[in-house]
């Protein structure tokens, strides 16, 4: 099937929805289809190599850049590109624009709208109810059975069997394969040895950089390896934690390199808030369904997290330790026993690859395109 993957943001980005769609491109490759990427803007000059190294990519697909006005909010760029998607020989669109999806549904192409949060403001919801009436829509997909509740609750989906699909996110599984040990990994990549509570991710609110530093601050005989994070954040992040010698901060890491410093951690975390801002702001908590969770799970190591309702869509205390999210003392004597016991270690990394097993990008990408040929 040829696949038009509408890409709304610019090309390449460092953010985790960019990662995503990136990743969906190419499992959708990856399963026997024809896939163009098509996004705004002007091609950044970069070759497909660095593309794949940025984004963590084995499979190429193609790429087109659309001209659009910014001033335009992107409703111009809706217009184009299902005009180039049309001329290309698109056989479905599949697209978390909401302006894009409803544009092609409208004009009578096949369209897959996803999403991952209830859409705002005015225009969004107006733009899904708009597309839920179209006769082009062909499928509906929430990342999370709680959002997939929540739209089917407010807004007149219809009816007919698979219209609405539940897909959480995934992982390249073959990424995490033959990983070293933690030990190894340290080695490799330069890092301090000595027992690892990793995080990968962003440092926006709520992401539990408190949490982290006070950790350290608690714990000094472990070390706490910090991956990710745009310039800014990072460079403050360095500020409030020049006092702890056993924090180490990267900065953004190449997602092709990203399952080694995973690796390098003997427990890795996910210290969230009760309240979780995105990249473009608002409080995300309610329908998270983080890609690093995934990776968690994919890289078999034990993983500790902050007890949100949503996250127990996947996780449970058979592969992670689920604690409350502002705990400090909890979580501390968490790691530490974590750390005195290598069998326990042993046993919620094996439980977490099973769950990683059945939630792989290409399983998802067959899904979405299920009884749509």
């Amino acid at each position: 099937m040829r696949v038009a993957l509408i890409e709304p943001g610019e090309l390449p980005a460092q953010t985790a929805n960019s990662i995503q769609r990136m990743k969906m491109a190419q499992a959708l490759a990856a399963t026997g289809n024809s896939v163009r990427v098509f996004a705004p803007g002007k091609h950044p000059g970069i070759s497909w190599a660095e593309f794949a190294r940025h984004y963590g990519l084995q499979h190429e697909f193609e790429l087109e850049w659309v001209p659009n006005l910014p001033a335009l909010r992107r409703y111009d760029f809706a217009v184009y590109v299902v005009r180039r998607a049309r001329a290309w020989g698109a056989e479905v669109l599949y697209s978390r624009s909401p302006q894009a999806a409803t544009w092609a549904a409208l004009r009578g192409l096949p369209s897959i709208f996803e999403l991952h949060d209830v859409p705002m403001g005015f225009m969004g919801p107006w733009l899904l109810r708009r597309f839920l009436a179209a006769p082009a829509a062909s499928r509906l997909v929430a990342n999370t059975q709680f959002l997939a509740d929540t739209i089917s609750a407010n807004y007149p989906v219809p009816a007919r069997e698979g219209f609405l699909l539940m897909a959480p996110n995934g992982v390249d599984l073959e990424r995490y394969a033959d990983l070293p040990q933690p030990a190894a990994a340290r080695t490799q990549l330069g890092l301090p040895d000595g027992f690892t509570v990793g995080y990968t991710g962003h440092l926006y609110p709520g992401r539990g950089l408190d949490m982290m530093l006070e950790l350290a601050t608690a714990l000094p005989e472990m070390r706490f390896l910090l991956v990710g994070g745009k310039p800014a954040d990072v460079e403050a992040a360095r500020q409030r934690a020049a006092g702890l010698p056993n924090i180490t901060l990267t900065g953004f890491v190449p997602n092709a390199e990203l399952p080694r410093y995973q690796a390098a951690a003997d427990v890795l975390i996910m210290p969230y808030s009760q309240q979780v801002s995105g990249s473009s702001g608002g409080d995300i908590a309610p329908y998270l369904n983080p890609m690093k969770m995934f990776e968690y799970l994919a890289c078999a190591r034990p993983i500790v997290t902050s007890d949100l309702p949503i996250l127990r869509e996947v996780l449970s205390e058979d592969n992670a330790v689920i604690l409350p999210s502002q705990d400090v003392a909890a979580w501390a004597g968490a790691l530490r026993q974590l750390a005195a016991e290598p069998a326990r270690r042993q046993a919620l990394a094996a439980a977490a690859r099973r769950i990683a097993e059945q939630n792989t990008w290409q399983q998802r990408a067959l899904r979405l395109l299920a009884g749509l040929r």
